[in-house]
């Protein structure tokens, strides 16, 4: 598989609490072993159209994502290629910003669609909880995303070799522990955001 061009693509907003889900899994991926140059671990937030190029690249592509699916909170759900559903991430931070179901479609009509494709989510049971961290059903879960994400890597013929640099995805002050014993109480910031602007973005 030297011809090969892996992405695992982390999506959502680590802001709001299970919106982070994706992030938070893809974070895991790329600390727990070295990867070869044919395999890119990506932190692909809420950039909408930007991604776009990645998606276009990659030969084989996982995506991590919370993922509404009207099933109870924590429940994990994956589907491969063609069942991908036409999905929006869970919630919408604002209206300009593009849902990654318009990458995957642009992507197709240009015919630049992965040879093979993984979505993995997981039903959040949290989103309004402006600066919260993962609820406990979802937090409950990334293992086993994890643990699917890389037997994916490994049936697309990509070798295990444990990290040892230490190295992570994203700056240590963005770390789940690091999030969770910063975050002010409750009488010091607001949890839900400003209604004036949340109004209309679910």
């Amino acid at each position: 598989m030297h011809t090969a061009n892996i992405k695992v693509m982390g999506l959502g907003n680590l802001l709001w609490a299970d919106e982070g889900f994706g992030v938070r899994a893809a974070e895991l991926v790329y600390a727990r072993y070295a990867w070869p140059n044919s395999v890119e671990v990506i932190d692909g937030g809420t950039q909408g159209l930007l991604l776009l190029p990645y998606v276009e690249a990659a030969s084989h592509l996982i995506l991590l994502d919370a993922i509404d699916f009207g099933l109870e909170p924590g429940t994990l759900r994956v589907f491969d290629n063609d069942a991908v559903p036409a999905y929006l991430t869970a919630k919408k931070m604002s209206l300009h910003q593009t849902g990654f179901s318009e990458v995957l479609g642009l992507a197709s009509l240009q015919g630049r669609m992965p040879a093979q494709l993984k979505l993995i989510g997981v039903q959040p049971a949290v989103l309004e909880d402006y600066g919260g961290s993962l609820s406990a059903p979802v937090r409950g879960r990334l293992e086993e995303a994890v643990a699917l994400a890389v037997a994916t890597l490994k049936d697309w013929g990509v070798p295990l070799t444990p990290r040892t640099d230490g190295d992570t995805l994203n700056d240590a002050s963005l770390s789940l522990s690091a999030y969770e014993n910063g975050r002010p109480s409750a009488e010091m910031a607001c949890r839900i955001g400003d209604a004036r602007v949340l109004e209309g973005q679910g």
